[in-house]
C-alpha cells in the first residue's frame, strides 16, 4: 500500500497555507473578470478565506469551515446569484488556472480538476 493512501490530500499538499495560496490565485483572476467580478463583494479577501477553509475541509483538513459557518450547503449559499454556463465556465477556468500554477502531482491535479468541474456545474441555476 502506498503511504500517500493513508495521508489526506490536505496533508499531502501542505495544509491550509496551500489552499490559501490556491484561493488567492483564483481570486486574483476573478478580480479582473468582467463576468464574475460583479458577483462578489468589493473586498475579495473574506471570500478567499472562506473558500480556502471549505476546500481544506473537503480535502481532508480540519472542520473549521463547518464549525464557523455551518453545513456548506453550496447550492443554497449561491442560489441568489444567476449562475449560467458562462459563469460556470469562467469560475472553472480561473480555478483550473490557479490549480495548474501550483504545480502538483498530475494525478492529484486531475482529481481536483474533476471535483472543481463537478462543483461548478452543480451550482448552475439559470438556463442559457
Amino acid at each position: 500500500m502506498n503511504s500517500s493512501e493513508n495521508v489526506s490530500v490536505y496533508d499531502q499538499l501542505g495544509g491550509i497555507e496551500w489552499f490559501s495560496q490556491l484561493c488567492d490565485g483564483f481570486y486574483s483572476r476573478v478580480a479582473n473578470d468582467e463576468v464574475l467580478r460583479p458577483l462578489y463583494p468589493e473586498d475579495l479577501q473574506p471570500s478567499s478565506h472562506w473558500l480556502a477553509l471549505f476546500l481544506a475541509q473537503y480535502w481532508g483538513g480540519p472542520g473549521d469551515y463547518s464549525s464557523q459557518r455551518g453545513h456548506p450547503r453550496l447550492r443554497m449559499r449561491h442560489m441568489h446569484f444567476r449562475l449560467g454556463s458562462e459563469e460556470r465556465n469562467r469560475w472553472y477556468e480561473h480555478m483550473a488556472a490557479s490549480l495548474v500554477s501550483m504545480e502538483i502531482e498530475p494525478a492529484l491535479e486531475q482529481q481536483m480538476l474533476d471535483y472543481f468541474s463537478m462543483a461548478a456545474s452543480h451550482l448552475v441555476n439559470t438556463p442559457d
